[in-house]
């Protein structure tokens, strides 16, 4: 069964309900497919080093992880790192986390959607997402799609953020 989840991670779905409990079997299969994490038991779910490493093969598998791990902040900046969109499944303290939201607008700016108020109201994380995608001005706070300086470099990094200034 290692080899067979070795070579195909998702073998592990057709491995005995025993082996989808196998530690060991389950680390092999994430390592190969992070989504294999799926399949594993749910005890895995909320093992953090079984999630870390399936978060690191596949940034995805951070969906099936427990609320308890969703709520670790180490297991969330690796998959925000990885998949900015991830701080969507984030506990929400960690999606009001600023140096977490951080990490996901430098990868991605529009994941600002997923931040919290108050984060939409801070000019360094706004600039930041729209340095990366202008777009993400749409997710800001109605004052900072009033600031010039916000508004000039989301219309820098694309045209198209004109439509979601404040009037």
């Amino acid at each position: 069964v290692l080899e067979a989840v070795r070579e195909h991670g998702m073998a592990v779905e057709f491995a005995a309900t025993e082996l989808r409990a196998d530690r060991e079997v389950v680390l092999e299969a994430v390592r190969q497919n992070g989504q294999a994490l799926v399949d594993a038991a749910a005890e895995l779910h909320a093992d953090r080093e079984v999630v870390l490493e399936a978060v690191r093969q596949d940034p995805r598998a951070f969906e099936h992880a427990t609320a308890e791990l969703r709520a670790d902040r180490e297991v969330v900046l690796e998959a925000v790192r990885r998949k900015a969109h991830a701080l969507v499944h984030a506990a929400a303290e960690l999606r009001a986390d600023r140096e977490v939201v951080l990490e996901a607008v430098r990868q991605d700016g529009r994941a600002l959607q997923h931040a919290t108020p108050e984060l939409l109201a801070d000019r360094e994380v706004v600039l930041e997402a729209v340095r990366k995608n202008g777009l993400a001005l749409e997710y800001a706070a109605a004052e900072l799609r009033a600031d010039r300086e916000v508004v000039l470099e989301a219309v820098r990094q694309h045209w198209s953020a004109m439509r979601h200034v404040a009037r």
